[in-house]
């Protein structure tokens, strides 16, 4: 990790105080910006490895400097959210966002879910098997996402939650399990926000003509579908 630049988004100095020092110690190049227009400015001409992003931001908010980064990049996001607010994780997590931590939060949970986030951006030697099911191809080494010929942008959480599924292509991952594969033991994840990661794969995969990626098998779980084209 000691080569990973990560880009702090906050309009509080005394938040970026704390990160830049937590992240420096941990081994990782940081900068720091104050507001959502120089987050923008900053990820496009430095071109980050993670970007840690504040919601409530002056001139530019977080959740509309996701929303312009996406539409350019897919650099691993995680937000910083004010306490109780999941409406914006939600909001933050349909938009392609990896991760969230809520405010107060600890410098070693941000560190955890950095880690976490670039180790599953990066090239896993255990994942070097190309996935295939019906039209849908999966090149884990590489992040790489298609439907037939057509690629498929995926955030980092969204590639791990279909590896899972295609792994296991005929069976049935209950809820709990797949959020254990995707974000470890011991972290709270909502049923919304599980939603909207399988909600946000659905709808790649049906705007590149595969409808039936992901069947959901009610009061189970869910499962890899025939994925066909259509």
């Amino acid at each position: 990790m000691m080569d990973r630049h990560i880009l702090v988004a906050d309009d509080d100095a005394r938040i970026r105080d704390v990160l830049r020092i937590a992240l420096g110690q941990a081994g990782f190049e940081v900068s720091e910006v104050a507001d959502g227009k120089e987050a923008l400015r900053a990820a496009q001409r430095t071109q980050p490895d993670l970007i840690v992003l504040d919601i409530g931001m002056p001139e530019m908010d977080g959740l509309e400097v996701c929303r312009e980064l996406r539409k350019t990049s897919q650099v691993p996001i995680l937000f910083l959210t004010a306490q109780g607010d999941e409406i914006d994780r939600v909001v933050g997590l349909e938009m392609g966002a990896d991760d969230y931590v809520s405010k107060p939060f600890s410098p070693r949970e941000i560190i955890a879910r950095i880690r976490a986030i670039l180790k599953r951006s990066g090239v896993e030697a255990e994942e070097s098997t190309v996935l295939q099911r019906g039209v849908l191809r999966i090149d884990p080494e590489r992040h790489l996402c298609e439907v037939g010929d057509r690629p498929v942008t995926l955030t980092s959480r969204e590639m791990e939650l279909v590896i899972q599924l295609i792994k296991r292509p005929n069976h049935v991952v209950a809820r709990p399990q797949l959020v254990d594969a995707i974000y470890g033991t011991n972290i709270h994840v909502s049923d919304r926000t599980m939603d909207s990661h399988l909600r946000n794969v659905r709808a790649k995969f049906a705007a590149v003509g595969c409808k039936d990626a992901i069947e959901t098998v009610h009061g189970v779980g869910v499962r890899m579908g025939p994925c066909s084209a259509t």
